[in-house]
């Protein structure tokens, strides 16, 4: 991965973002390297990788190439509940090969006009013609999906179902048409391509994963969700960082032999490496905690761990803002500027997208019930 981030992601970044196009080169060099199926097990090609190894990755793809960061790490989270929710169907194991063999790109549609950002409701439902569904959903947001080979959608379970019984389809490409309803121009994340689209699908009923969504978001989704966006955020965080402190270190070889003052912006880059120092322990003992509760299905399914998980979501997505910005403070001018090798301007516009997706101000709210309802822990262990 640091070869395809150093040679092929970092030269195309600047011209994704100024065309807001999707990373095209980039994902050509991942599939030529196999680098889309690793979560799969090796019984169906794939090399099983946990979920560390795929944040690290994570993290170093974003900080060449923030969306390219982003992307695979969407692919990455809807992967992560295929392995986990679709072991025990013909479909989806067949499914899981060709994403190891084949190299398939999943994108995924949860969010939907009509229902303000909230994955865990849907307006449009299933309909069910014998061993055949069918499905229109006024997508929203939908990143990258004239590019991906496989969607990955929640609907209702049927058109009399609550809004909150949901079910989760795996959709190949020509299971359904696209209609693009709204364009993406952003200030940054612009080539993820997150346009909006009409999703109208006809696919196998077999192609509906067994268990209920909520089971699926809250056993796997969301935890892995919010892993692999923090880790993105700490690979935009640390590269801009990287340029703060070449930038200080370029300042002191221009300073004469005698000098003996302070040296400008070398407190400043102190504090924020402390700070991103902090943000990686916080990762890493995130990562830790959701490996410890796949081994118990009370833990997993806990509000104190839902409570844990939305907590890094909103504490990551902070600490990766106040890094960047820490590291423009650091360059100066020359971060501030578009060229040169000290520029972070992509990086902080990338960056300001992580308290917006989904808002901290959402996540907080539903956490405020589950921490109201959940027993207080002050203790270290």
């Amino acid at each position: 991965m640091q070869r395809i981030a150093s040679e092929v992601a970092s030269r195309h970044a600047e011209l994704a973002d100024r065309t807001a196009t999707f990373p095209a080169q980039t994902f050509e060099a991942l599939r030529r390297n196999g680098m889309l199926g690793l979560m799969v097990p090796k019984d169906l090609g794939g090399q099983e990788l946990g979920l560390r190894k795929i944040a690290d990755l994570c993290a170093i793809l974003a900080g060449a190439c923030g969306a390219s960061g982003m992307i695979y790490a969407m692919h990455q989270i809807k992967l992560s509940s295929l392995v986990a929710h679709g072991m025990d169907t013909d479909y989806h194991r067949a499914l899981m090969r060709d994403v190891a063999t084949k190299q398939l790109l999943i994108a995924s549609s949860t969010t939907e006009a009509g229902i303000g950002g909230d994955m865990r409701v849907s307006n449009c439902a299933i309909e069910v013609t014998g061993d055949r569904v069918s499905l229109t959903k006024q997508a929203s947001v939908l990143s990258y999906a004239t590019e991906a080979d496989i969607i990955m959608a929640t609907a209702r379970r049927s058109p009399t179902s609550a809004g909150s019984d949901q079910v989760l389809i795996a959709l190949r490409r020509h299971d359904y048409q696209l209609e693009r309803t709204a364009e993406w121009n952003t200030l940054g994340m612009r080539g993820t391509c997150s346009e909006g689209f009409l999703l109208t699908a006809t696919a196998g009923a077999d192609q509906i994963f067994p268990k209920p969504f909520h089971e699926i978001a809250v056993q796997s989704m969301l935890a892995t969700a919010h892993v692999l966006w923090a880790s993105v955020w700490f690979g935009i965080a640390s590269n801009a960082l990287s340029r703060a402190h070449a930038s200080v270190r370029a300042t002191a070889r221009r300073m004469p032999p005698d000098f003996a003052g302070p040296l400008p912006g070398a407190a400043r880059l102190a504090e924020a490496t402390a700070k991103l120092q902090a943000f990686k322990a916080t990762l890493v003992a995130h990562i830790e905690r959701f490996e410890t509760a796949k081994r118990d299905d009370d833990d997993l399914n806990s509000n104190n761990f839902t409570v844990e998980m939305n907590n890094l979501k909103v504490m990551a997505s902070n600490m990766a803002v106040d890094v960047v910005r820490e590291a423009l403070m650091v360059t100066g001018i020359a971060g501030y500027r578009n060229d040169g090798p000290f520029s972070i301007g992509r990086h902080l516009r990338d960056v300001l997208s992580a308290p917006l997706m989904v808002a901290n101000d959402r996540i907080l709210a539903n956490t405020a019930g589950l921490v109201v309802a959940s027993r207080f822990d002050s203790g270290l262990e």
